[in-house]
């Protein structure tokens, strides 16, 4: 018996000892959380009612704009032949130069029922064949009316026995940032692609660019070669702008890019319509460069001369900040809202005078001198007196040139060109057009020009 308690003590004692080393050495202490009462809250009226309470946006609906739009945007393909030169088949006999034909394709916006398509200058530039693919296949030769580089606009029209869709032109000046957009086009020729962004920016200023607008809309709508001189619309389908360029490492589109403002687009058009050339409206001062990071708005740098901003009251000094109640933030906004006007058109100028805002009204003037960077020769249109003086009907008057080959000829000051490549010059602005092609191929330039003494002189450049 003796021995059974024994062998029980043990076995007790063995029990004890293991749940303490369990308790001690394995088991983790465990966390308690008391949980009191919260007393019940008091509910107390307030003076602050939401105006809106527990609702939910809904969508926005793209099918509408889709619909209204993208029948009216077209494939256009460039084909362009160009002059080789290759100095071998030239030393084994050869003339050394050879044709090559070079295909380039884009997207174009029809914006009137009888034919009139936006596109830009850079997808036509130097085409000898414009070929037009509407939403249905069918495929047109369209005729070049008007270009415009500085701007990359280009003004095309193809014939059409049926009246053909087209887009309205919206007021890009309305347009806001954060709005949705519509990019319409044909990117790596898939016709009818239409993407979906907001607008980013206005009046933007692309580093590096070599087009004059300044004032371009950024957008995050996708946009890849091959949609440039397509469509970007608002929600109800307006036009309110022309898609243009990306900025991109890569080539592809990676979540910029920029569109020229409709409201450019469509002065373009009607000045290439009624004028042949763009009319191009200056207020008639310099602005101050250094204060481009100063201040919000454009400080008056300088007054030209028998200007209208002088008769009107403007100084040097002043800080315009609005255009026709237009907010101006920087210099690109200025430049956006004068390339959407015409000489003699009458604006209202808000400045700050010292602090003092001053509404100043101001005759817009036309440009007459206009600079080929190329060709190293500023432009500018003949007077009345010029042209009955020499009876005839156009030309640009050489004002100032750095080009080598007219200093060779002893060509300068006072000359006057009449004909470039055997096409009649009317002005300074079509003479340039003309001239900033040079250097782009291997073709020669034939320039005829009157001298200071009314003699007519021929170069080969």
């Amino acid at each position: 018996m003796k021995r059974v308690f024994g062998i029980l003590g043990i076995a007790f004692l063995g029990g004890v000892f293991a749940l303490g080393g369990y308790k001690l050495f394995i088991e983790q202490p465990q966390l308690i959380i008391e949980k009191t009462a919260e007393p019940a809250l008091q509910t107390v009226r307030a003076n602050y009612t939401p105006a809106i309470v527990n609702t939910v946006a809904e969508p926005t609906d793209f099918t509408e704009a889709a619909e209204k739009t993208v029948n009216a945007v077209v494939h256009v393909k460039n084909t362009a032949v160009k002059e080789v030169y290759n100095p071998l088949d030239e030393f084994f006999g050869g003339s050394g130069r050879s044709k090559r034909q070079q295909v380039g394709t884009g997207s174009g916006v029809i914006i009137s029922s009888d034919g009139y398509i936006v596109t830009n200058n850079h997808v036509i530039d130097q085409a000898t064949e414009i070929e037009i693919t509407l939403n249905n296949r069918k495929k047109v030769i369209a005729e070049l009316i008007g270009t415009d580089p500085d701007n990359d606009i280009a003004l095309l029209k193809i014939d059409s026995d049926i009246e053909l869709p087209y887009i309205t032109f919206g007021n890009s000046d309305n347009a806001r940032i954060g709005e949705w957009v519509l990019a319409v086009g044909n990117p790596y020729n898939l016709n009818s692609t239409v993407t979906a962004g907001i607008i980013s920016a206005k009046g933007r200023d692309l580093e590096g660019s070599k087009n004059v607008v300044d004032s371009f809309i950024q957008t995050d709508a996708a946009v890849n070669p091959g949609n440039s001189g397509g469509a970007l619309v608002n929600t109800r389908g307006e036009l309110i702008g022309i898609n243009t360029a990306i900025t991109s490492r890569t080539g592809s589109y990676i979540g910029y890019s920029f569109a020229v403002p409709s409201n450019i687009t469509k002065k373009i058009v009607d000045d290439l319509l009624e004028y042949g050339n763009v009319q191009e409206a200056l207020i008639g001062f310099r602005p101050d460069p250094n204060s481009f990071d100063e201040v919000e708005g454009v400080r008056i740098g300088s007054i030209d001369e028998d200007s209208d901003a002088l008769k009107a009251g403007l100084k040097a000094g002043d800080v315009i900040t609005k255009v026709n109640n237009v907010k101006i933030s920087k210099f690109s906004d200025l430049k956006g809202q004068l390339k959407a006007k015409r000489p003699g058109e009458v604006i209202d100028l808000t400045v700050d005078r010292d602090g003092e805002e001053l509404v100043k009204t101001v005759t817009l003037s036309k440009r007459t001198s206009f600079v080929s960077n190329r060709f190293s020769v500023i432009l500018k249109d003949l007077t009345e007196s010029d042209k009955k003086k020499l009876n005839i009907e156009g030309g640009a008057k050489i004002v100032e040139s750095s080009n080598k080959g007219f200093e060779y000829f002893e060509v300068g000051k006072g000359f006057i060109i009449t004909k470039i490549n055997g096409k009649e010059i009317l002005n300074a602005s079509q003479a340039v057009s003309i001239l900033e092609t040079y250097g782009k191929t291997n073709d020669r330039m034939y320039i005829e020009m009157l001298n200071l003494k009314g003699e007519v002189e021929r170069y080969k450049f």
